[in-house]
């Protein structure tokens, strides 16, 4: 027993005295010192991001939203089966212990002997024999085979939060994407409302100067059509509402029989937005945290395969006793044991450990690959928001000169109708304009607000720094 502990220590020292040696990566991603497309806040966006638009209502339908998605519970499963898949890598690490017992009854014969007398009888014989034992069993982790095995499985964790948290991000953008188009149908049926009204205005007091004779029967039709015409603008508009207001109670985990309130008014957007600094955005979308986890599982997973090309040690002893006699097993006088040491050397596999060394590094060099892409995808993101913005807001004050403009065409063009100097088509077709002018621009500002979400997507923003990141010195850049 002492050579057997003599021989694991030495073994055990020579597998802990050296460390992992992952690959390295270069990445060809400058991080300037400040965003480029518009100008922003220097601070990093706020762990509920979509506090932003000052919404209470939007506020607990995203934070329900989050407790109760079964695709969130899914990710938090794989979470939880990653992480045992970690514990049995790490198990590797250890000597196994198992405790046996066993007990056997034989019966055996003697044919063919030639026993005087016993020629015609089959002898036999029958014993019983009962045995207790301790084994242990350890593999040394000499090449670092097993550490680099539990090295892939921390990073598959990593990358399995980065995930949950993605899908978080995702979740949440979605349900507030929902929330501002459902507040938007609503104003629009607003608008429609008050264009039916205008036109039943209008359909009242052409019909009575028809009576008197001073408006013609087309003029009567024509009103009529456009109370009828915007009837149907109307429906169409609270079908769209009725659309969003249960798609958002679907994610709230409620039935979506679209009875959920929602707010009168699109939110005005603060003119700039929190976005930190360029260099911090690797460390917070948690969709790059995830891609470098598993780069960092997929340079692990090299070692594992380099390993397999070395001699593999093993060290096993078991110790007991057996007797026939049950009772006997815990005599000391009869006690067994048995120690062994053994070392595999691969020595023709047909090229395949090898293969599989290039197969893991070809794939790490893919993750490197899918890596610096979505790098390079995060800040052209959040380039376009930024820059979108700018021009989105551009529109949308020109659409105001625009609507102002026709306002104003309508009073004029109401006055030469009331005094009989215009027709009934000319005010009919400016209240269209004015409608169709303010629903784009209600459209656009919605679309703003769209962007806003983009850009608080592509910023990462939400829930806090994200899941750890552990890291191996010089694993990667």
């Amino acid at each position: 027993m002492r050579i057997f502990a003599a021989a694991a220590g030495a073994l055990l020292l020579a597998s802990c005295s050296k460390p992992i040696d992952l690959p390295t990566h270069e990445f060809q991603v400058p991080a300037p010192a400040t965003w480029q497309g518009a100008e922003v806040e220097p601070n990093a966006p706020s762990p509920e991001w979509w506090t932003y638009f000052e919404d209470e209502r939007l506020d607990a339908l995203i934070r329900k939203a989050l407790s109760c998605n079964q695709s969130l519970q899914a990710a938090a499963a794989r979470i939880d089966t990653a992480m045992e898949e970690r514990i049995m890598a790490e198990a590797g690490k250890l000597p196994t212990l198992n405790l046996g017992a066993n007990r056997l009854r034989q019966r055996q014969n003697f044919v063919g002997l030639p026993f005087p007398g016993l020629s015609d009888r089959v002898l036999s014989n029958t014993f019983s024999n009962a045995g207790l034992s301790f084994n242990v069993d350890w593999e040394p982790d000499v090449w670092k085979r097993v550490s680099a095995q539990k090295l892939a499985g921390d990073a598959t964790v990593h990358q399995r939060m980065a995930d949950r948290h993605s899908a978080m991000l995702s979740l949440s953008g979605q349900a507030a994407k929902a929330w501002f188009a459902a507040v938007e149908a609503r104003r629009q049926i607003a608008l429609a409302e008050e264009l039916m009204d205008n036109a039943r205005v209008t359909s009242t007091r052409t019909r009575q100067r028809y009576k008197f004779g001073s408006r013609s029967p087309v003029d009567v039709r024509v009103a009529e059509a456009e109370v009828a015409r915007s009837v149907s603008v109307i429906r169409q508009r609270e079908q769209l509402r009725d659309t969003f207001v249960r798609q958002l109670e679907m994610l709230a985990c409620e039935y979506p029989a679209g009875d959920l309130a929602v707010a009168s008014e699109l939110p005005d957007l603060k003119s700039r937005v929190p976005a930190g600094l360029p260099s911090e955005l690797v460390h917070r979308r948690p969709d790059l945290m995830a891609a470098e986890q598993a780069l960092m599982a997929a340079d692990a997973r090299i070692v594992q395969a380099k390993a397999a090309l070395r001699p593999s040690f093993s060290l096993t002893t078991a110790a007991g006793t057996s007797s026939n006699t049950l009772l006997d097993l815990v005599n000391p006088g009869l006690r067994v044991w048995n120690l062994a040491a053994g070392l595999a050397m691969p020595l023709f596999n047909a090229g395949s450990l090898k293969a599989n060394v290039r197969a893991t590094e070809s794939r790490a060099r893919e993750a490197a690959a899918n890596y610096e892409n979505r790098v390079w995808t995060a800040y052209l993101e959040v380039e376009t928001a930024l820059s979108t913005e700018g021009t989105l807001l551009e529109q949308e004050r020109a659409l105001q000169d625009a609507l102002a403009s026709t306002h104003q065409a309508i009073k004029l063009a109401e006055k030469r109708y009331a005094a009989g100097l215009a027709d009934i088509f000319t005010v009919l077709s400016l209240q269209r304009t004015a409608l169709q002018t303010e629903s784009t621009m209600l459209g656009l500002r919605r679309t703003r607000i769209d962007n806003r979400i983009d850009l608080h997507l592509a910023l990462g923003g939400g829930f806090g720094d994200g899941p750890d990141r552990p890291r191996q010195p010089g694993a990667n850049p």
